[in-house]
């Protein structure tokens, strides 16, 4: 039998790879993978959608946001003007 077993990643640790990947420093990472998760469970207890469903959402929101790419609904506006004193 090898030394070596293969171990699958956790969520957790799929996520902090992901996060860091995309630049995050590891202390971040870990912060928005903790985030992530919560999120995606209030998003199905919300919704009555799947927990898998809801982090495929926020996962697609995460991959847009970084390429600079504003979903549906995140469109906004010009940013305020500073005001004039």
């Amino acid at each position: 039998m090898s030394a070596w077993r293969c171990r699958r990643m956790t969520e957790h640790e799929q996520l902090v790879a992901l996060c860091a990947k995309m630049g995050a420093a590891p202390t971040q990472a870990e912060l928005m993978a903790t985030q992530l998760a919560k999120r995606a469970d209030q998003l199905a207890a919300e919704r009555g959608i799947t927990r898998v469903q809801a982090m495929a959402h926020l996962l697609q929101l995460v991959v847009k946001g970084r390429s600079g790419e504003a979903p549906p609904g995140f469109e906004g506006g010009a940013p305020p003007r500073p005001e004039k004193r």
